[in-house]
């Protein structure tokens, strides 16, 4: 019994942490909004110099995701400085166009066009 209403309790923390990250974003706009993100995002096996960090490539990743981390970074919870001053220059609505824009390409490589 108190295992079952562990396994509720989480299940319901999950569905509560998924609905507040949810993207409603046009991925149209989100490549136009994205153009800066290629320019590591978009680079196969990319690190950066400072801090050394293996930069993820995001074309593909689930847009909620996507939005938390944006928020996380502008919020200043994720430390990563280029993501905090990049993610603070962002609107809620285009945090939201990128993360449908990089869900949009499946597994495609985001190149900057």
């Amino acid at each position: 019994m108190r295992i079952r209403i562990v396994a509720i309790a989480l299940a319901c923390a999950a569905a509560a942490v998924s609905l507040t990250a949810r993207a409603d974003g046009d991925a149209a706009k989100g490549k136009v909004a994205a153009y800066t993100c290629i320019g590591c995002h978009g680079v196969p096996n990319y690190t950066n110099v400072y801090p050394t960090y293996r930069v993820p490539q995001l074309a593909g990743q689930h847009a909620a995701y996507i939005l938390q981390a944006l928020k996380e970074y502008k919020a200043g919870d994720r430390t990563h400085k280029t993501m905090h001053a990049q993610a603070s220059s962002l609107s809620d609505q285009q945090m939201q166009d990128i993360a449908a824009y990089f869900e949009s390409l499946g597994n495609a490589p985001a190149t900057a066009q």
